[in-house]
């Protein structure tokens, strides 16, 4: 039986409606795909409570993590992802790409020219809507 891994992403959006969009790295798994930032939940961590760690650990930011948009089961090769997408505001600091190989505010409307991460498809599909 394959293990399942809960992560929590976060969707931010700025003031001109635009979603931060996050290029995973030629070394990391699904390399050169593009997803939501976030990571994995930790022991005894709810999934907002692992997002405002992990955004803080990526991208040297502190959000504040509101609304479930997608609570997303995908099953890969090796793992299942239990991919929990939430609503977050940046408070203070401005994204570094300290893992991933790139950042990027992208129009609503234009989300799906980039070319997903399989587990994030659905709440691309959610947003456009």
């Amino acid at each position: 039986m394959k293990k399942t891994i809960k992560v929590a992403a976060a969707v931010i959006q700025n003031e001109n409606n635009e979603i931060l969009c996050a290029l995973r790295s030629p070394t990391m798994s699904l390399p050169n795909l593009w997803e939501f930032p976030g990571g994995k939940l930790e022991e005894g961590e709810n999934a907002r409570e692992a997002l405002v760690r992990e955004i803080e650990e990526e991208l040297d930011c502190k959000i504040v993590a509101g609304d479930v948009i997608a609570d997303i089961h995908h099953e890969y090769e090796k793992v299942i992802v239990n991919l929990i997408s939430i609503k977050a505001k940046i408070v203070s600091g401005k994204p570094v790409a300290k893992e991933h190989a790139e950042f990027r505010w992208v129009p609503i409307r234009e989300l799906e020219s980039l070319e997903w991460a399989p587990a994030d498809l659905p709440t691309v599909s959610v947003l456009i809507r």
